[in-house]
């Protein structure tokens, strides 16, 4: 399938950079009027996920939903998820914006958090979605397109028939090198309040799990790499975190794709190394089509000329339409 290494996408001049085309508009847009109907489902091991719904036509539904899967600390109240929630609700489609585990403004009740590979969750919104739904479609940014990817290529060919297309934005595909990529001097600035952030979660639920969740190894956390070798590997199963980040990896699942699916990484994406843009690789996909623009960020891509949208909820608009 063809690999478009220059997508039309241009950022405006006086974002020049990478961080200020990621920065901006995570801290400067605001996306108003988006008011959800919160679902709460129950997960098998008595945890419960929050699904923020929101209908094209208020009292009516449509034939078709979109499955919005957010990034690393990330909710559906981000400007990111809410920017795509109105533009498609514009265009006919429901909205469905879940919530990870503990993203929702409540710790959840067990042990394990959220992390880059947990489909099981992904896949549970899903089976509510379908026996609702005849055409679903998935969208997924930064550690939630991991997610979304992982899980097309776990299901394979046994997706299930509602699914029909998938699109992804700023995804780390190689986890392990997207976590070098954080460490590096000039994304401090992220990795302290990614880990700020997975520290107060940790010490919150610390009390009710005191002998699983020792909160003096958060002392020993300087990178992103330290939290997953503390604790989200150890959380849920795998050996150390180059373990999880090598099972997790969606770059090792997208070549079982069986619908067709967008992934857009911009070449400049801070948080995204040389390894999370497999040209040679996509380009012998069936399925997979993948765009790299030069400009864009992590889950920014602010256009030249803004009018309340932004060109990756174009973009995925206009590959849900095909």
């Amino acid at each position: 399938m063809p690999v478009i290494e220059n997508a039309d996408y241009q950022a405006p001049l006086w974002l020049f950079n990478g961080h200020l085309q990621t920065i901006y508009p995570s801290l400067f847009r605001k996306v108003d009027g988006i008011i959800y109907k919160r679902v709460r489902i129950s997960t098998p091991d008595n945890d419960f996920l929050d699904i923020d719904m929101r209908a094209s036509k208020e009292g009516e539904q449509s034939t078709s939903l979109v499955i919005l899967s957010h990034g690393l600390e990330g909710s559906s109240g981000g400007q990111y998820i809410k920017g795509m929630v109105s533009l498609l609700n514009k265009e006919g489609f429901d909205c469905w914006a879940w919530n990870f585990r503990g993203c929702s403004g409540e710790p959840n009740k067990q042990l394990r958090f959220y992390h880059s590979g947990a489909t099981d969750d992904l896949g549970l919104v899903v089976d509510k979605a379908k026996a609702l739904y005849k055409n679903i479609y998935l969208i997924g940014f930064s550690l939630g397109g991991n997610l979304t990817l992982k899980y097309l290529g776990e299901q394979a060919e046994n997706l299930c028939p509602e699914i029909k297309k998938a699109v992804t934005f700023s995804v780390p595909l190689h986890l392990a090198g997207s976590s070098n990529r954080l460490a590096r001097w000039d994304d401090w600035v992220y990795t302290k309040r990614f880990n700020r952030n997975l520290a107060k979660k940790v010490r919150a639920k610390a009390p009710f799990f005191p002998k699983e969740l020792d909160v003096t190894k958060l002392d020993k956390i300087k990178t992103l790499r330290d939290f997953d070798e503390y604790y989200t590997s150890q959380l849920h199963g795998f050996n150390d975190a180059l373990d999880y980040y090598t099972k997790s990896s969606s770059i090792h699942f997208i070549d079982k794709i069986a619908v067709p699916t967008l992934i857009i990484n911009a070449k400049n994406d801070p948080f995204l190394s040389k390894e999370c843009f497999p040209f040679e690789q996509a380009a012998k996909l069936e399925k997979v089509f993948f765009e790299a623009p030069a400009t864009g960020g992590h889950c920014g891509f602010f256009p030249v000329k803004y009018e309340g949208v932004l060109w990756s909820e174009q973009r995925a608009l206009a590959w849900l339409r095909l």
